[in-house]
């Protein structure tokens, strides 16, 4: 069937989620990020992804804002910068202004001129979807933004994948499904979700028993993808 609804996950795939860590260390105050950022964002986004997974097997949910600081707090130990309150909170604020991608707004409003349904179904809580989504500039060009807090689990649980049909009332076959995670786009596929993989660091492929059917550099094709 053609695809109707054109799905991304929020953070990695359309906002740059290294981009708090990156500008923080290039700001006064906090010389002691500037060699040390990068790996910094990297334990971040890689811990904050490891607690949702461990509190999903354990039916332990917790509102991602919370995963987002204790993935923060692994981070900064890590890289030995606990115990600096204003760079801490310097951080957790920036993650609320994340930078879109640059091909993100033109490739959005292609797919809403041509007649796509489009949103967001994150892992993120509804507060900070919204800032991130407001500060990107991006609302105008989305229908929806799809969380995992009403359902009380993080992906890939196939409950979160339900929420696409649940608001969009279209056949999974009729859902491009769009995530910089590859194991996120092998659970949709598994799902029954056309998907596409945004592999922007060419890592390797997940070893799960679904693989995406698509894998792209970044975002720009997505519209003809989708079949514009």
């Amino acid at each position: 069937m053609p695809i109707t609804t054109c799905v991304f996950d929020a953070y990695g795939t359309l906002f740059d989620v290294a981009a708090a860590a990156r500008q923080a260390a290039d700001e006064p105050g906090f010389e002691a990020l500037k060699d040390k950022w990068p790996a910094v964002a990297g334990h971040w986004r890689l811990k904050q992804l490891q607690y949702t997974w461990l509190r999903a097997v354990a039916d332990a949910h917790a509102d991602f804002w919370d995963v987002t600081q204790d993935g923060l707090d692994w981070a900064l130990e890590a890289t030995g910068l606990q115990g600096d309150p204003k760079l801490r909170q310097r951080l957790l604020d920036l993650y609320w202004e994340l930078q879109a991608y640059p091909e993100v707004p033109d490739m959005l409003k292609a797919l809403k001129d041509g007649g796509m349904q489009t949103a967001i179904l994150s892992n993120g809580s509804p507060p900070m979807l919204d800032g991130a989504v407001r500060s990107a500039g991006i609302g105008e060009v989305l229908d929806d933004v799809l969380s995992v807090e009403s359902v009380g689990i993080f992906k890939p649980h196939a409950k979160v994948y339900d929420l696409v049909q649940d608001r969009f009332r279209c056949a999974r076959d009729e859902v491009l499904f769009v995530s910089s995670n590859g194991w996120d786009a092998a659970g949709a596929s598994g799902y029954g979700f056309v998907t596409a993989w945004v592999n922007r660091a060419a890592e390797p492929m997940d070893r799960l028993p679904w693989t995406p059917a698509h894998v792209l550099s970044d975002l720009t094709s997505i519209p003809k993808l989708s079949g514009l």
